[in-house]
């Protein structure tokens, strides 16, 4: 009420009371009395009254203003209020759904990630599956190769030790046809084995005794010089090798013997090999 508007007569409350007092009581007393109040105190209290209602008229009118203005001071605060928080909703529901916006990217990006991780150890683990099944298809398969090459090797060891010696013999056959002098290198090496007194026969194919013949002093050098060497014909000699007879025995150096020999030994080493590769089998 500090913005009330306060008169130059200013009348205190007591006196309004007194007034107000007496303007209750002023008609029943001159009514008792009957008698006219004296005519110059009128003015007075009438001047008073009217000042006292003015002053309750500016004070009602004041209270009126302060709770018009008190109320639309309130009305506008309320809106400011109201304003500010529906900015700060608005702003919190922006905020939320940017939240929102990024957790669901977020969401994605680690679904995606968990997806790709997912497909990765999955292609991973097929992978790993089947290289180990191609790996063991392979080594079924090496192993069938090996045994298959063991088989065709067993089968043809035979074929191929007589085809290497038919080979072989026909080789020396020609080579000696075309150089004879190692037809008598070969005599004379076999010769030089049998380092005995006595006689000593050497049996050759009769179509060769002549060429071997004519060699015959050649010959006894490669024997002891108090043996004596004697030349003889012989069919049962084949090619261009010979038999060497003594009273300590004999030296067989024909060529299809020595092929033969040679062939039962690569036989005997290819039944070893065969044996022992089926022992490492039953091993395994």
């Amino acid at each position: 009420m500090s913005n009330l508007i306060k008169p130059s007569h200013y009348t205190t409350m007591d006196v309004l009371k007194e007034l107000d007092v007496a303007h209750r009581y002023a008609a029943p007393a001159e009514e008792a009395q009957a008698e006219p109040a004296p005519p110059a105190a009128a003015p007075a209290v009438m001047h008073t009254l009217a000042e006292a209602e003015r002053i309750k008229s500016e004070m009602l009118r004041d209270a009126q203003e302060f709770a018009e203005r008190q109320i639309r001071e309130a009305s506008e605060e309320a809106q400011r209020l109201l304003a500010e928080a529906e900015q700060q909703i608005d702003a919190w529901w922006k905020e939320r759904r940017l939240q929102d916006e990024d957790l669901s990217e977020t969401l994605k990006i680690e679904g995606f990630n968990q997806g790709y991780s997912e497909g990765a150890a999955k292609a991973e683990l097929e992978m790993k599956e089947l290289l180990e099944k191609a790996t063991a298809e392979a080594s079924e398969l090496l192993q069938l190769a090996h045994r298959a090459k063991e088989d065709l090797i067993q089968e043809a060891e035979p074929f191929l030790v007589e085809l290497s010696c038919s080979i072989a013999e026909k080789i020396l056959d020609h080579q000696l046809t075309i150089e004879p002098e190692f037809t008598l290198e070969l005599i004379r090496k076999n010769l030089a084995r049998k380092r005995e007194k006595g006689l000593i026969s050497l049996c050759v194919a009769p179509e060769h005794f002549e060429f071997v013949y004519a060699a015959r002093e050649e010959l006894s050098l490669a024997i002891d010089s108090q043996a004596e060497l004697q030349i003889l014909p012989d069919a049962t000699v084949k090619d261009r090798g010979c038999v060497i007879r003594s009273s300590f025995g004999s030296v067989d150096a024909r060529i299809d013997t020595q092929l033969a020999e040679i062939k039962k030994e690569l036989v005997r080493v290819a039944l070893d090999d065969e044996e022992r590769r089926n022992q490492d089998e039953e091993a395994e």
